[in-house]
């Protein structure tokens, strides 16, 4: 065995194979697996193995494609079967909301050059004839679904890493990973020694284990999960081809032809959570005991779909362990806190997704970043607020709800609340309605009566109307935003802003009162983060990000060395935050404060320490709602009496509390981009109009990317859209982000954001276009899956000019 690799993957199951498969592709030769024991043990060997392309995440939908079209390749690269059947898929809506959601996607498939269409029920009954389609709104038809042999694919990941120079030994378990004081790591196993560049963990089952050998803990948790395999159905045997797989989601059921029967599986309720103190060292190809009562009731909707089920007889029962994130998707990326660990752990869709895992994890580690944005498989989305006791919550709620639609805004309210400030209670009282930001419990809009709770779906819900009335109460008074949620940084020292000058992409502030606005690049030219710093003094500065993105940012603060005598820390805990904006923000305030919020005294983009009710804070005048506004730091035990006072401030001028959801609408209007949804790495500063923000001037980290990318035309650009108000209003439904635009049949682009305006009474979006799109097309956002016309916006609609911003 070598004592030297380039990595060592560890864990000899579908997604380690693939990952070792990559690596070796992209160049890295020099790569070791190491398996416990033999490949695919765990849960790789008695998965059910289905293969679909389609996602409501479009980049996971590229990746799911590519991953499918991997698979032939593969037996034609190796020789190595991989079971491929792909006898088609049909998508089934019971419920209005399923058949938006299959509608929407096959506009994503129109636009991204996927076969996924609807079809009438003649021809599903022809391509299905044991189906009973009665009770069906419409039916979607993905020629490519299927089917894919578990250790097949397994088996020719391997034999092509073989082929191009990788290592794979089984039955070698690992003992340990250490750190190196380089960034490297020694891999200990009873067969000797490996020092490695990367450590990948792919352990699958095994995932928690091998993560607390380098320290760290991974919020995973294995469940039971069971299908079964009927007997030969005469009707299969004699039909003489291979039916298509079924997806009947509404019924919370899955089900595909085996051999000569079929293969029903199933997300029961009655969940079982397997190994919660730890996977045992000594399992491998164990199965638990049948216990189909616990699947009876979807057994029960398979069978009035399929009457054949439920006359043949059961083959074999597959009941095995599988395990998953808090959101049932992977734990992917560099773990944060710890120098060249890659975690690619929690796969659920395993089989239509190895192939992209793979693939991105190979350019994650040998070029610094992958081309597409993973946030949401980025293993940074979770922190040490991702409990055990929160993880076994949400895994639970997951699985149970596995072929649940994920609307839209929808916040599920298993393991909460994670994280809390202490105004939590009152603004309950108040009626606020929570979500879920990094952990932290925010409002999301204020209800009449305490303890309403949102409704979920693709149209306009129950919060739309008092959303706009706060949105409205700011726009024409004033409103109280609690910005607690943002992420706020400390640095100080002497070098503190040489080191922030090195780090970010615009010029650092000098002068003591001011700010800037700046991008963070990413390793390929993209934005991989925008922030707002405050000069405080010449050696102290306040950073303002993204609080959902404080995890995923720290892997970019670490890359650039901090100058002696300089320090830096999050300080998102120990401070709170209120923005208080709208036309009589000043009138609200000014009676709070000794400092002078005249625009002569205190101007627009300035900060200044000031007291408010005699408690002190940091004032920034700057406001994401784009009117007159200023954000309030103080210290976290000084937020009720700073909410108090903001508050009772607030009733004479009819001013009040406004959630996050009226926020998203009010930057929309002002056409502001917001990291996550319409900034990201994927896109270059000039397609998202933050090119002014870049100073080619200096040095500052990943410099010469964005240099070439600035150099370059623009592939797509940035856009507000005004949606057809008559036809939004028809459909009672606005954009939300990844609808598809098109111009006539073509497509051109798609959503970011969208947000009904109800100050300006407009569905509005923002959008990202070809580059070549003319700003007087005709276009179509396709809405609810079905065409809604809209045109390009040439300025903002609210304060183009920002004439209320600088008040």
């Amino acid at each position: 065995m070598k004592t030297h690799a380039q990595a060592v993957v560890i864990g000899g199951g579908l997604i380690g194979c693939s990952i070792l498969y990559h690596l070796a592709r992209a160049g890295w030769r020099d790569v070791v697996l190491l398996e416990r024991d033999e490949l695919t043990s765990g849960s790789t060997w008695h998965a059910a193995a289905n293969i679909h392309g389609l996602h409501d995440n479009t980049n996971i939908s590229r990746l799911q494609h590519y991953t499918m079209q991997l698979y032939k390749q593969l037996e034609a690269e190796t020789g190595q079967g991989c079971g491929v059947f792909q006898a088609g898929s049909l998508y089934l809506a019971q419920t209005e909301a399923r058949e938006h959601q299959l509608r929407l996607q096959a506009a994503k498939a129109k636009l991204y050059g996927m076969n996924f269409h609807e079809i009438s029920r003649d021809e599903a009954e022809r391509l299905h004839p044991l189906v009973d389609f009665d009770g069906i709104r419409c039916i979607m038809y993905e020629p490519d679904g299927g089917n894919v042999d578990p250790s097949g694919v397994t088996q020719a990941y391997a034999a092509g890493a073989r082929r191009m120079g990788a290592e794979i030994h089984r039955f070698t378990p690992v003992t340990g990973t250490e750190p190196q004081p380089d960034g490297s790591w020694i891999v200990r196993t009873p067969k000797g020694d490996i020092h490695t560049g990367w450590v990948v963990n792919a352990a699958g089952l095994w995932a928690r284990e091998v993560a607390a050998m380098a320290g760290i803990a991974l919020p995973l948790q294995p469940t039971e999960h069971q299908y079964f395999v009927t007997e030969t159905i005469p009707e299969i045997a004699a039909m003489g081809r291979r039916l298509p797989s079924v997806a009947d989601r509404d019924g919370e059921y899955y089900l595909r032809q085996e051999g000569q029967g079929l293969l029903v599986g199933a997300y029961e309720r009655d969940v079982r959570l397997w190994a919660v103190e730890g996977t045992p060292g000594g399992f491998g190809h164990e199965l638990f005991a049948d216990d189909l009562e616990r699947i009876e009731e979807n057994l029960m909707r398979a069978i009035a779909r399929v009457p054949a089920v439920g006359n043949a007889g059961i083959k074999r029962v597959i009941n095995g362990p599988m395990i998953w994130s808090p959101d049932a998707n992977v734990l992917f990326g560099p773990v944060p806190e710890l120098r060249q660990y890659f975690a690619c752990c929690g796969i659920i869709p395993g089989f239509s997704q190895s192939g992209g895992m793979g693939l991105m994890a190979a350019q994650w580690i040998t070029q610094g970043e992958m081309e597409y944005d993973l946030f949401a498989w980025d293993i940074a989305r979770f922190g040490d607020w991702a409990t055990p006791q929160f993880t076994r919550a949400r895994v639970a709620d997951q699985y149970a709800h596995r072929f649940a639609i994920h609307f839209p805004n929808e916040e599920r309210a298993a393991g909460r609340p994670a994280r809390t400030r202490p105004i939590y209670e009152t603004q309950l009282q108040m009626g606020a309605v929570m979500g879920l930001n990094a952990g932290w419990e925010h409002p999301l809009w204020f209800a009449d009566t305490p303890g309403t709770q949102d409704t979920n779906g693709f149209t306009r819900q129950n919060w739309w109307a008092p959303v706009g009335a706060e949105a409205c109460m700011l726009r024409d008074r004033a409103g109280i935003i609690d910005i607690s949620n943002f992420a706020t940084y400390a640095v100080e020292g002497p070098g503190a802003r040489d080191w922030l000058d090195a780090l970010f992409a615009n010029h650092m502030p000098v002068d003591p009162g001011r700010c800037c606005l700046t991008p963070l690049i990413s390793k390929r030219g993209g934005i991989a983060g925008d922030f707002t710093i405050a000069c405080l003094a010449p050696d102290r500065y306040l950073v303002v990000g993204s609080g959902m993105a404080e995890r995923y940012h720290l892997r970019f603060f670490r890359q650039v060395p901090l100058p002696g005598g300089t320090t830096f820390r999050s300080t998102t805990t120990e401070t709170c935050g209120f923005n208080v904006a709208g036309p009589l923000a000043r009138d609200l305030l000014q009676p709070l404060t000794d400092t002078s919020l005249a625009t002569a005294d205190f101007p627009f983009f300035r900060a200044r320490a000031i007291t408010v009710a005699g408690i002190p804070c940091t004032a920034i005048r700057v406001s994401f709602t784009g009117d007159l506004g200023w954000e309030l730091h103080c210290a976290t035990e000084h937020q009720p009496a700073l909410y108090a006072a903001l508050l009772g401030a607030g009733r004479p001028l009819d001013a009040g509390p406004v959630g996050s959801r009226a926020l998203m609408a009010l930057r929309i209007e002002k056409g502001y981009g917001s990291w996550g949804r319409d900034y990201s790495p994927e896109y270059w500063p000039q397609e998202v109009g933050l090119d002014p923000l870049v100073r080619l001037d200096k040095a500052f980290l990943h410099r010469d990317a964005v240099a070439e990318a600035l150099s370059r035309a623009p592939r797509e650009r940035m856009v507000m859209l005004e949606l057809d108000s008559a036809a939004t209003d028809a459909s009672n439904a606005d954009a939300t982000g990844g609808e598809p635009v098109f111009s006539g049949e073509t497509g051109v682009g798609r959503i970011s954001s969208g947000a009904y305006s109800h100050h300006l009474g407009k569905s509005l979006a923002l959008a990202f276009v070809k580059a070549d799109v003319p700003d007087e097309a005709e276009l179509s956002v396709m809405l609810l899956g079905r065409p809604h016309a809209a045109r390009i916006l040439p300025d903002p609609l609210f304060d183009p000019k920002g004439l209320r911003l600088r008040a």
